[in-house]
């Protein structure tokens, strides 16, 4: 799905290697300049927990943030801090590259095995407290890949409101 947004953000390995899912959408649809781009800037990758970014490429965003999320391991690995870093530097991101607009999936919840209902709340709560923290003028989107994910987010979404 297309997302008219200044910034997409990629849920990518610490390697910033392609990968499935999200990451390997992401590529193929913006092409193999951001490829090398990723290998001229970022030849060590990035750590996890934190963001890069390279050009949007033939997308029609103008950025690709890539943020590398933890791997699930069980919860006592300090993933949820992880997770919420990665969102934190993507939105630092977006207010550097003056972006008025950044979509984000729902890193860390695929391959990486992040409970869905935990990644929700960690990632709306974090976006939540960066824009009352920055009063950044951002618009902010999830783009979740099914209905399981679109119910977590809505449900803690629901809760933050009330």
């Amino acid at each position: 799905m297309t997302q008219n947004v200044d910034a997409i953000v990629n849920a990518a390995n610490s390697h910033l290697a392609v990968g499935g899912g999200v990451c390997g959408a992401i590529h193929r649809a913006a092409g193999p300049a951001v490829e090398e781009e990723i290998e001229q800037k970022y030849p060590d990758g990035c750590p996890t927990g934190n963001a890069v970014a390279t050009g949007g490429g033939e997308l029609a965003a103008r950025w690709i943030f890539h943020a590398v999320g933890p791997v699930w391991q069980g919860g006592h690995a300090g993933e949820g801090t992880l997770l919420r870093s990665a969102h934190r530097r993507c939105l630092e991101l977006a207010v550097e590259h003056q972006c008025q607009s950044i979509a984000f999936p729902a890193i860390s919840t695929g391959i990486y095995g992040f409970p869905i209902d935990l990644a929700a709340e960690h990632s709306l709560d974090e976006v939540r407290k960066f824009l009352v923290e920055t009063k950044a003028a951002l618009r902010v989107r999830f783009v979740l890949f099914d209905a399981g994910s679109y119910a977590a987010f809505a449900r803690v979404l629901e809760s933050m409101v009330e």
